[in-house]
């Protein structure tokens, strides 16, 4: 029952991301906190490690999802089933291409595609910031929620921003770089 369920969320999943993996972060977020299979620090982690590892991000994070939840069968149903929406939608709409090219309805529909990319991209931004800069889940003893600043983090953000765009180098050196800054600085 549980690959059912993890083919299906992954399958609504990948049917509606438009814009790559960081797009899925959000819903990835409420997946996890509609079935409990990870927690908003277990998403942080999955974000580091999709980010780190070779392929696609949106790929590796199912990948991982569904590892963590159901071993090395869950890791390729969650990806499956991601991937399955996009190949569908992909072979519809190059049949429908070929015939619909020069279409005003096209060009309006993919324009509007555009922007909703960009909207779940954003939302993502701000979905790793405000974990990253406020804390996974950050909460006093009776249950309120604290806001507090990391202030370490966004020196050491602000820092290697500002490395990196002064100097010019492989993006490699500048993860190596930065995992080592984290270890030390954090």
């Amino acid at each position: 029952m549980i690959y059912l369920q993890l083919f299906f969320e992954f399958f609504i999943t990948g049917a509606l991301i438009f814009g790559g993996g960081l797009a899925s972060i959000p819903f990835l977020k409420q997946m996890g906190e509609r079935t409990g299979w990870f927690t908003t620090a277990d998403l942080m982690d999955m974000i580091a490690i999709s980010e780190a590892t070779p392929g696609p991000i949106g790929i590796n994070m199912s990948t991982y999802a569904g590892y963590t939840v159901a071993g090395i069968p869950g890791g390729i149903i969650a990806t499956i089933g991601l991937i399955l929406p996009s190949l569908i939608i992909s072979l519809i709409v190059a049949r429908l291409m070929v015939q619909f090219r020069k279409s005003k309805q096209v060009e309006a529909a993919l324009y509007g595609l555009r922007s909703a990319s960009l909207g779940l991209i954003a939302a993502a931004g701000l979905t790793v910031f405000s974990l990253v800069m406020f804390g996974a889940e950050l909460r006093n003893i009776s249950g309120e929620h604290l806001l507090e600043i990391n202030y370490r983090v966004l020196i050491l953000a602000a820092t290697l921003f500002v490395i990196t765009n002064k100097f010019k180098a492989h993006p490699a050196i500048f993860l190596a770089l930065s995992a080592v800054a984290g270890i030390l600085f954090l």
